[in-house]
């Protein structure tokens, strides 16, 4: 079945897609299914890039309740698209988890984070390689484009 851009805004709404990050409250806005979905996407996306036989990505979180939760619907995501080597880095501050993803020469990375945003909140913060910020506005388009 083809999905049509109904069917993405009935999983997320594109307003979660910000300048520099992803990011609702939870779980109206951004939830299990919404990460689980940007997760494939994104592996989808990254693993048409790789010329090597699997892509690498760098998986963490933060302190907020519901981030294991979002946590693991990203892993799932990732694990589903196949050909991704996933570092699961837990539980860590977003400056560690860039050097996570610049250290270990990571294709991209994913972490669980709304950054400064109240508790009801939470998002993702997406990097290439080298750990260079990909805004949410292209990961809305990637998302619109492997949905």
């Amino acid at each position: 079945m083809t999905k049509t851009y109904k069917d993405f805004e009935n999983v997320m709404p594109k307003e979660i897609f910000k300048a520099y990050d992803i990011r609702g409250k939870y779980p109206k806005q951004i939830n299990e299914v919404a990460v689980y979905t940007i997760a494939r996407s994104l592996g989808d996306y990254f693993k048409s890039r790789t010329r090597s036989k699997k892509s690498t990505a760098v998986v963490a979180y933060d302190v907020r309740l519901s981030s294991p939760s979002l946590y693991r619907a990203a892993i799932l995501g990732l694990e589903d698209v196949g050909r991704t080597k996933i570092v699961k880095a837990g539980l860590t501050t977003t400056p560690m988890f860039y050097f996570l993803v610049k250290h270990l020469r990571a294709d991209y990375g994913v972490i669980i984070t709304a950054s400064h945003n109240p508790k009801e909140w939470n998002g993702l913060k997406v990097v290439g390689k080298n750990a260079e910020m990909i805004g949410g506005d292209k990961v809305l388009r990637i998302v619109q484009k492997w949905l």
